[in-house]
């Protein structure tokens, strides 16, 4: 299958590049060139490319508002943002936008060939260099907004939910785990009210879809 491409750069240098290098590829076929956003989604209308290589910086309408408008017209486009932006909110709102790629303008050509090939089956494709900022900034993000099991309760709340969600008696938890009955039943009412989850059952549901334990 040949992956119909169209580029949006208002450098015309890097434009040039990146057809004279992509056109070697015989799989690879660059239809059309944008210099500003405006004409970035018109092309990708008229065009209906494959794969959209996006600056993030372009004049008239940015690149992420662009990649916006282009797949809410064809949301059967693939689009990878290119950018000179390391910043993690360049990234997220990209990502948001429904680019499912994101290289730096630094990376190397292969990269680019191999984000193509990533995208192009379904799946995102950071480029090295970010991937771990990316990651670090979804950890920071749930550890300020999580709301899943693991930031709700605690490590021994967890171990009670768990038991009881497999069948454990009051009395068997204490024995696994070396407390008091009532130790137990404190450690149940304080679960329930921080969940607002108040049957065994219920919990039970809970626990197997937050992934603390199996059917």
């Amino acid at each position: 299958m040949i992956v119909r491409i169209l580029i949006a750069d208002d450098h015309k240098i890097i434009v040039d590049g990146l057809r004279s290098l992509l056109e070697k590829n015989n799989a690879l076929r660059v239809i059309g060139q944008a210099s500003d956003g405006l004409s970035a989604v018109r092309l990708a209308a008229a065009l209906s490319p494959d794969l959209v290589i996006m600056d993030i910086s372009l004049p008239g309408l940015n690149g992420i508002d662009a990649t916006r408008q282009i797949l809410e017209a064809n949301p059967r486009v693939k689009v990878i943002a290119l950018s000179m932006h390391k910043d993690g909110r360049y990234i997220a709102e990209a990502l948001k936008s429904g680019a499912t790629g994101y290289l730096l303008k630094e990376s190397a050509f292969d990269e680019l060939t191999a984000a193509i090939q990533t995208v192009i089956k379904g799946q995102c494709y950071l480029s090295e260099s970010i991937a771990d900022l990316v990651i670090k900034d979804y950890i920071r993000h749930l550890e300020k907004t999580g709301s899943g099991v693991f930031s709700v309760l605690t490590p021994r709340e967890r171990e009670v939910l768990q038991s009881l969600s497999e069948g454990l008696s009051t009395k068997e938890i204490a024995g696994r785990l070396g407390v008091s009955v009532k130790t137990v039943e404190t450690y149940r009412l304080q679960i329930m009210e921080k969940l607002d989850i108040h049957s065994v059952a219920e919990l039970t549901k809970y626990a197997i879809r937050e992934g603390i334990t199996s059917l």
